[in-house]
């Protein structure tokens, strides 16, 4: 994550304060990356945990931002760094982003696997609710 962060600054021509319109939209991506970021963090709550397994006594969350998607945590992340690399105009960045949105997808399908084990309703919400992007992935 701090490659993403640092290699956009690095590698772009961008600039904190967006001026070029794409800078401009890459700043809303990023702010609209966050706020999903954060919903995520609250919605999941205590069972917030770093590693791929849900905890021993967690339950299966569907509500907040995991009522419209399974991962939102991730979704946000995603956002964060493609909105960031847009915001400094990299294209490197972009790309950069787009391994690490990759990254996520295999990350959140590994999970979904460990989330299948503990949760026998898990393939129904599954089919109910999409991974990233609401109605749609």
């Amino acid at each position: 994550m701090l490659v993403a962060l640092l290699l956009p600054i690095w590698l772009g021509p961008g600039d904190f304060l967006p001026q070029h319109p794409l800078s401009i939209s890459g700043a809303a991506i990023t702010a609209v990356g966050t706020w999903l970021t954060v919903w995520g963090l609250k919605s999941l709550g205590e069972a917030l945990t770093p590693f791929p397994g849900p905890l021993s006594d967690a339950t299966l969350h569907r509500q907040g931002a995991y009522r419209w998607m399974r991962h939102p945590i991730y979704a946000g992340v995603m956002l964060v760094s493609l909105g960031w690399a847009l915001w400094w105009l990299s294209g490197v960045g972009v790309v950069y982003a787009m391994v690490f949105a990759l990254f996520f997808d295999r990350k959140a399908a590994f999970e979904e696997m460990k989330l299948r084990e503990k949760f026998p309703d898990y393939p129904g919400y599954a089919r109910a609710v999409k991974k990233f992007i609401p109605s749609v992935y």
